[in-house]
């Protein structure tokens, strides 16, 4: 139960803390590519370092590949409904003020869903891999979040309520989290198989989909490669430092 509180406690930690800093310092474009692509290339890593590995323990391979499609597809299917995590909203003429905002604000709510599913499916299926998740999802939150308060702040102009709108969807990851847990916790295994690679094809379409295009890498392929392989060095420490099954050396 204590390590269920403390995946509660990384959530919102990591939310707050992104939007707390975007909203007191608003970083340089270069931090802020640099910040989109560490965060994508984190969300890439904790699918194949921790969600399909530990699928392969509950689930055959064919169901995982099947999973991971059906969790990309998903996504793709929502993208033609609702929107999803597009600063870029505010440089549509098209779109009012409060319609840009709206529609960031929801789509960022939407994506967090998924990372949510990952952490509770994760901890479902052991506690080391929910607290590996959990870490590696606060550690990506934040730039992930800075990235999304400085269009808000520039428009509103308010800090409180940019802060609100944004730390506010952690209320979506939050659901995510658990009602992965809860609905996975006494699910037979290969359901537990399942939602980890369905919530692998869904942090990965995110961040192919979404946060790599926004980090625009082309910009400053020096800047977004470091940004790719520092996020992947990540996730693989924090994935080493909560394993219960390192070789000591």
């Amino acid at each position: 139960m204590n390590n269920f509180w403390l995946l509660i406690f990384l959530i919102f930690i990591g939310q707050t803390l992104g939007a707390l800093i975007g909203i007191i310092r608003k970083p340089s474009k270069a931090i802020l590519q640099w910040s989109l692509a560490f965060a994508a290339s984190m969300m890439i890593s904790i699918t194949f370092l921790n969600l399909i590995p530990e699928a392969l323990i509950f689930t055959t391979p064919l169901i995982i590949v099947l999973s991971f499609v059906f969790g990309v597809l998903t996504l793709v299917l929502a993208e033609k409904i609702l929107p999803h995590f597009h600063p870029e909203l505010f440089n549509n003429p098209d779109n009012s003020m409060a319609k840009s905002i709206a529609m960031l604000v929801v789509g960022m709510g939407l994506h967090n869903i998924p990372e949510g599913l990952a952490v509770g499916a994760g901890f479902a299926a052991s506690s080391s891999l929910g607290i590996a998740i959990a870490i590696s999802m606060t550690i990506q939150d934040v730039p992930e979040n800075i990235a999304v308060i400085i269009p808000i702040y520039n428009y509103l102009k308010n800090r409180l309520t940019s802060f609100l709108l944004v730390a506010g969807t952690v209320l979506f990851q939050l659901f995510g989290f658990l009602f992965g847990f809860f609905v996975l916790k006494d699910a037979n295994p290969a359901f537990i198989g399942m939602a980890l690679a369905a919530a692998g094809g869904f942090m990965f379409h995110i961040s192919i989909d979404e946060l790599i295009p926004a980090a625009k890498i082309n910009e400053n392929k020096k800047l977004g490669w470091f940004g790719l392989i520092s996020g992947f060095l990540v996730v693989l420490i924090v994935t080493l430092l909560t394993s219960q099954n390192l070789y000591k050396i």
